[in-house]
């Protein structure tokens, strides 16, 4: 997309998670995408006209990419919902079957106050993030620790697979309390910086597996129920358990 203009824009539906943007078609079409950049889960396309592209997949999306050259389009697929063509001869067709990604578009200078991005977090590999961050945003909170490695406002993009295993890695419950990372003070305890360092381990290993779905880019502990802990040393058997309408795997030995 980048260097490439928007030539037609198809939009086969009136929303995703929510409506598109007002003028979401005619807004883009001549546009051309200078840079794309992502914060936490977002992706962000900034515009020749000022203009931010903003796009989050959910938890089904995906973009298909396809050369114009290969010959006329294809019929759409069950669930491509936006196509992007583009002068670089191609194609970009988002698919969602569960229709919880998004697309807006944010006018110039409006992203630093653009709501699901203003309070965002900490990128989790970033050198903004560590034990003492981390333990600086828990202070005091009684929600359990695995709910608010979801919170993005703690740190950005950590979803549920990750952090269940993230919580493994480091040999801490998902069931204690968030504030129990920092003293009062808010300095960080030692649990703070071994789950930092457990969130970028996990990160990595699924970056570098090249993970393209869910299932594959599963690492220690999710979805895992019933199987034997992965831990060398540990005979605890991998549990589940519901924490905020979401599933959370955890081995309840060696995790405390």
């Amino acid at each position: 997309m980048v260097g490439a203009r928007f030539l037609d824009v198809e939009l086969r539906r009136r929303n995703l998670r929510r409506p598109f943007a007002r003028g979401f078609a005619a807004r883009l079409k001549g546009a051309t995408v200078e840079n794309v950049a992502r914060r936490g889960k977002f992706m962000l396309a900034a515009l020749s006209t000022g203009d931010t592209l903003v796009m989050h997949l959910g938890m089904s999306g995906a973009f298909r990419v396809d050369a114009t050259t290969s010959g006329p389009a294809t019929e759409p697929a069950p669930h491509d919902h936006v196509v992007f063509t583009m002068s670089s001869r191609y194609r970009i067709t988002y698919n969602d079957p569960r229709r919880f990604g998004a697309m807006d578009l944010v006018r110039a200078g409006g992203l630093p106050g653009y709501a699901p991005l203003a309070r965002m977090g900490p990128e989790p590999l970033s050198a903004d993030f560590d034990g003492t961050a981390l333990a600086r945003a828990c202070v005091g909170r009684k929600v359990m620790i695995k709910v608010a490695l979801l919170d993005q406002r703690v740190v950005a993009g950590i979803g549920n697979i990750y952090a269940s295993d993230a919580l493994h890695l480091a040999g801490i419950s998902p069931r204690r309390r968030a504030g129990s990372l920092a003293t009062p003070g808010g300095a960080p305890r030692a649990d703070a910086h071994l789950l930092a360092a457990a969130i970028q381990n996990v990160l990595r290993t699924a970056i570098a597996r090249h993970a393209r779905a869910y299932r594959a880019s599963r690492v220690r502990v999710y979805e895992r129920e019933g199987e034997p802990c992965p831990r060398a040393g540990c005979h605890g058997t991998v549990a589940r358990l519901t924490q905020a309408g979401r599933s959370t795997f955890f081995c309840p030995v060696c995790q405390r």
